[in-house]
């Protein structure tokens, strides 16, 4: 099993950034992905950004493209979430997601369906 771990939630004024990360523990070796996904009142939860280990490749939803970052420590068994320019639209709970299987080269899972482990969430308030 892997266990996930998400922090750097928080309220930021439109126009601010927030770094999200998200820290793995337990058979990481048997990972070959991240995701996140996020979730607003109301909605359904949504796929925000994937990165592949092998080879290293990212996709992201078209609504976060140059203002989403998403990267891996991999000292630390971490991804991160660079997010700049934040919009009140991006408000939502935040969830990363892992990936135990392997895929197509160059495929990037982007369906929930696609992750198997998942954290718990953290917030993120974009106040206009």
């Amino acid at each position: 099993q892997v266990q996930l771990l998400e922090s750097g939630g928080g309220l930021v004024q439109a126009g601010g950034s927030l770094r999200l990360s998200c820290a793995a523990s337990g058979r990481t070796d048997s990972t070959y992905g991240m995701g996140w996904f996020r979730q607003a009142p109301g909605k359904e939860r949504e796929f925000v950004a994937a990165l592949r280990w092998m080879p290293s490749r990212t996709t992201y939803r078209d609504s976060v493209k140059g203002r989403f970052t998403i990267s891996r420590d991999n000292g630390k068994n971490t991804v991160l979430l660079q997010m700049n320019s934040l919009k009140p639209e991006d408000t939502a709970v935040y969830y990363c997601a892992v990936d135990i299987y392997r895929r197509p080269e160059m495929a990037i899972p982007t369906t929930i369906s696609d992750y198997t482990y998942w954290g718990q969430g953290t917030q993120v308030t974009v106040s206009s």
